[in-house]
């Protein structure tokens, strides 16, 4: 007889809570370690309800004297309880029978809840209860963030049960070398000073004594928290000294500058000078482009700072050595305004060459873009400038050596990656640029793994733009301001957040817009006004015929979303409005404010602002507006909006694949970030395997990020 088969083991799907912790991305026992609370409970002690005070989170123990279900004003079930020294209402207005059941008359209960006074007497809305007795918890309750189908009961065991899986699997071995820790995680406890450790630090943050400063909790300069920050900046900082070495080792074609060459050729073409900022950046690139291992180098400059020439003198050095480059950019808008500029500045160099610019967007018909794929493959085309279609499987480079990015944090990884494999033998030199200055804070840890030139003057003939604050009351007056303009032969945007209705968010619409401003401004007799409609929704064909129309002159008012937030260059447009101003990020508000102040002509940003039926704007709203009247230097900028939003929003597509700093904080925590810099190439040098160790527990695999 034939042997049996074994049955392969039975998979048990798992449960929703199981679901909600993998969202999460809760898989292994230390991620459950380091999923903190994000506040605490006190239910270690029982109070008196004639002691509370209004608003007071209160836990007592009493007993039920009425329980019924009351039908006025709503269906509520409303339970009267006496802990003796005072009574109290409590309301469930979502409530099932065996909790009604739970809440008989004469159940003696523990319940803790928010205490409200009125004149009806004290109140509770929805307190959490149980059976009176049993003995209280001897720490403080932790409260995790958590998602749908995921019960605080079920995440607490959950947690729990990670952190005593993690401590027996020697997860919370020591990876930092003794007598190198900061002094911040030490502490004195009976006289004796205290090195706070992972484990030590975990348990305590989980659990923590009632008898703990909640500032310290709260503020996160307790020793375990900063403990855990300490790891965490370690962590980011050798990952990405490690990232850097290992890209040190890969080979790139070394590119020389020739006298006489493609840079030169186009300095001597150039319709204006350099700034001194563009020369020193310039060089630093040479620089890197002579070296046989591949530049990664980050550009970053304010709006109107010059990257575009920066970009095309690069670009010669590449192709003047018989090789190609790709510049890819996030919008078509940009990505042809690119083309535009460099078709100008190179077509004239590289034609007597036998060489071109080649351009490469998805919307392309296909005979054209079929020519386009035939002159990369063969490197007649040395430079190509394009979308995210630069990087699909058909477009086969003959010999790339040089890959740049605008707006890099608006492309993902996997993007990125995608451009460097494009090269048949080794890497690509990269060079990455950014509109929205970066903090130093910034820089020193989330672009810790690359080289960062800043452009810091702005070209002459930039007009300063004058930035008003506008309430939404004001609008007609807005609307004679722009008459005006458009009297004086100006151009104006009108910038919308969003193109259709939503109930969520009571902003207007920018096809409604677009209406009412045509109709004000074509009534009354006045000379025609055209204004224009561009939003992301339109086919790019439209796009590109409505933004045509703009920068020639015909179009006089252009109704946008953010669309325009980046590349687009019209001298003549002089003033911007930016409706509902208040819900912008502040990096995007500037960006639009660099819309205009490109030409000759005074110009003027009016942020407009609603308030809504409270009358006031949001403290957050507040500050966003206030920096950018204060303001127009975009480093400024980028600190104040840091200190606002935190870094997720900078770092764009470097989160894809890797958390954020979940634990420090940059603004606060620079004394720990210096020592985890200092400490890291110690660290890969004379602790390989500690290193290791380290990154593999707080990074586990998503440090693959990196390497873009």
């Amino acid at each position: 007889m034939p042997a049996a088969t074994p049955s392969k083991p039975e998979v048990k799907p798992l449960s929703a809570p199981q679901k909600a912790l993998r969202k999460l991305g809760l898989d292994r026992s230390i991620d459950l370690a380091l999923h903190l609370p994000f506040r605490y409970e006190d239910e270690t002690q029982l109070g008196l309800l004639r002691n509370a005070r209004d608003g007071e989170m209160l836990q007592i123990e009493a007993t039920v004297v009425s329980c019924e279900i009351s039908y006025k004003p709503r269906r509520q079930l409303l339970v009267v309880v006496d802990d003796g020294s005072d009574t109290c209402t409590l309301r469930f207005f979502n409530f099932y029978h065996n909790q009604q059941k739970a809440l008989a008359v004469g159940s003696r209960v523990r319940l803790r809840g928010e205490v409200r006074g009125g004149f009806m007497g004290r109140t509770m809305v929805h307190p959490s209860f149980s059976i009176a007795g049993g003995e209280l918890p001897n720490a403080l309750t932790p409260v995790y963030a958590t998602s749908a189908g995921l019960p605080q009961a079920y995440i607490r065991k959950a947690v729990q049960g990670g952190l005593v899986q993690a401590s027996r699997s020697g997860a919370f071995s020591e990876t930092i070398p003794q007598g190198v820790l900061p002094p911040s995680v030490h502490s004195a406890q009976a006289g004796k000073p205290q090195v706070w450790s992972l484990e030590q630090s975990l348990y305590f943050l989980h659990h923590p004594t009632p008898d703990v400063s909640l500032a310290q909790l709260e503020d996160r300069t307790h020793p375990a928290w900063q403990r855990l920050k300490a790891e965490e900046l370690l962590a980011q900082q050798v990952s990405q000294l490690q990232a850097k070495r290992e890209r040190d080792l890969l080979k790139a074609p070394p590119l020389a500058l020739r006298q006489g060459g493609l840079q030169e050729q186009l300095l001597a073409v150039l319709p204006f000078g350099l700034t001194n900022a563009q020369r020193r950046v310039g060089e630093e690139i040479a620089q890197d482009l002579m070296r046989p291992v591949p530049m990664h180098r980050l550009l970053q400059g304010d709006v109107g700072s010059g990257k575009t020439v920066v970009a095309a003198l690069a670009a010669a050095v590449a192709m003047d050595g018989g090789f190609q480059c790709a510049l890819m950019a996030p919008t078509e808008i940009l990505a042809e305004q690119h083309f535009r500029k460099l078709i100008d500045w190179l077509e004239p160099l590289l034609s007597p060459l036998g060489k071109r610019v080649a351009w490469l967007t998805g919307s392309q018909k296909k005979k054209e873009r079929t020519e386009m794929l035939g002159l990369i493959a063969s490197g007649e085309a040395a430079l190509v400038v394009g979308t995210h279609a630069v990087i699909q499987e058909l477009v086969v480079f003959h010999n790339l050596a040089l890959a740049i990015i605008d707006e890099q944090h608006r492309f993902g990884v996997a993007q990125r990656l995608a451009l460097r494999a494009k090269m048949h033998d080794g890497e690509p030199h990269m060079l990455m640029m950014s509109a929205t200055p970066i903090p130093r804070t910034l820089a020193m840890s989330y672009y810790a793994d690359l080289d960062v030139s800043t452009l810091d003057e702005l070209p002459p003939g930039r007009t300063p733009v004058v930035t008003r604050l506008v309430s939404d009351a004001r609008r007609d007056e807005l609307i004679e301001r722009i008459r005006h303009q458009l009297g004086e032969g100006r151009q104006v945007y009108w910038v919308c957040p969003l193109i259709e209705e939503s109930e969520a968010l009571d902003l207007t619409n920018a096809t409604e817009t677009h209406a009412r401003l045509s109709e004000a401004l074509n009534s009354c007799g006045a000379a025609s006004v055209k204004v224009g409609l561009l939003h992301s929704r339109m086919s790019p064909a439209d796009k590109k015929a409505e933004m045509a129309q703009f920068v020639s002159g015909a179009m006089g008012v252009l109704v946008s979303t953010t669309v325009i937030e980046v590349g687009v260059d019209v001298p003549n447009a002089s003033l911007m409005v930016i409706e509902h101003a208040e819900r912008f990020g502040l990096s995007q508000l500037h960006q639009l404010r660099g819309r205009v102040g490109r030409g000759a002509a005074a110009s003027a940003c009016v942020l407009m602002y609603a308030t809504g039926e409270s009358g006031r704007l949001s403290e957050t709203a507040r500050e966003r507006l206030r920096a950018m009247v204060e303001t127009s230097d975009g480093f400024e900028i980028a600190r104040r909006d840091l200190e606002i939003r935190g870094p997720g929003e900078f770092l764009g597509a470097r989160q894809s694949g890797a958390p954020l700093l979940r634990f420090a904080d940059l603004a606060q925590d620079a004394d720990l970030l210096d020592w985890a810099r200092q400490l890291a190439p110690v660290m890969l040098d004379k602790y390989p395997e500690m290193a290791k160790r380290h990154i593999e527990r707080w990074l586990g695999g998503k440090s693959d990020f990196l390497k873009a």
